[in-house]
């Protein structure tokens, strides 16, 4: 083996940042942390809870409530030119029984 070309390996550990759970492993870099671990992840623990670390899920609802606004419009645009603006002239002349 070489001398003096291989990384420095570090006692540390991952750190997660939801819950704080800490596993000491030997690796080449310093303080590695994880956003979610299998301690909180949804999957494993059965329950429902979102872990929103960057604003995520704040973004994704605006970005469905945009989106939502804009197709409702549309539809409201695409009923009112199905709708007549003036009644028939067959309906004016016979009335509404035809």
């Amino acid at each position: 083996m070489k001398q003096n070309i291989h990384p420095s390996v570090h006692q540390t550990g991952i750190v997660c940042v939801s819950c704080g759970t800490n596993w000491p492993i030997s690796s080449t870099r310093k303080n590695l942390r994880v956003d979610v671990c299998s301690k909180c992840h949804p999957f494993y623990t059965g329950e429902q809870r979102i872990v929103d670390t960057a604003g995520q899920v704040d973004r994704f609802m605006r970005r469905l409530r945009t989106s939502q606004e804009h197709q409702a419009a549309a539809d409201r645009r695409r009923e009112d030119r199905r709708t007549p603006k003036k009644p028939s002239l067959v309906k004016e002349i016979y009335g509404e029984d035809t």
